[in-house]
């Protein structure tokens, strides 16, 4: 009966300007990346506004946010979105080097990743984050 209340999909958004970064967290999650979620659908977005206007019109499940994407930076980006957006979807950074840990925590984020990404810690994280959130 579970099964029935779950959704068809994962849906999360992969941030950043380097098309190489947002090909390197889709790989390390893959479309599957544990038996207890449904398949994950991607969006790929390179630039701040689009974010906005995207989790502004769609409902995702969870933001990937690079850290290091220029010129919006995705801790910024983070602590936008987490103070004008009621309803924010968690968020993931990643950031430049593990002792940026602390900007995390300003941006709201409720799990960082240092680069250069390690799957199972991009893994773990997602995880993680995806079994805290609140039921819909």
């Amino acid at each position: 009966m579970a099964d029935a209340k779950r959704p068809a999909a994962v849906r999360v958004l992969v941030y950043s300007n380097d098309a190489d970064t947002r090909s390197q967290v889709m790989l390390a999650l893959g479309r599957r990346p544990h038996p207890e979620l449904p398949p994950i659908e991607y969006s790929e977005v390179a630039t701040g506004p689009i974010v906005i206007e995207r989790v502004d019109a769609h409902d995702f499940d969870l933001l990937i946010l690079d850290g290091e994407s220029a010129p919006t930076g995705g801790l910024g980006l983070a602590k936008q979105l987490k103070d004008e957006i009621a309803d924010c979807p968690p968020i993931v950074v990643l950031t430049g080097r593990p002792d940026d840990a602390w900007l995390a925590n300003w941006s709201r984020a409720e799990a960082a990743v240092p680069h250069p990404l390690d799957p199972i810690r991009l893994t773990d994280a997602v995880l993680g984050v995806l079994r805290n959130r609140p039921a819909a």
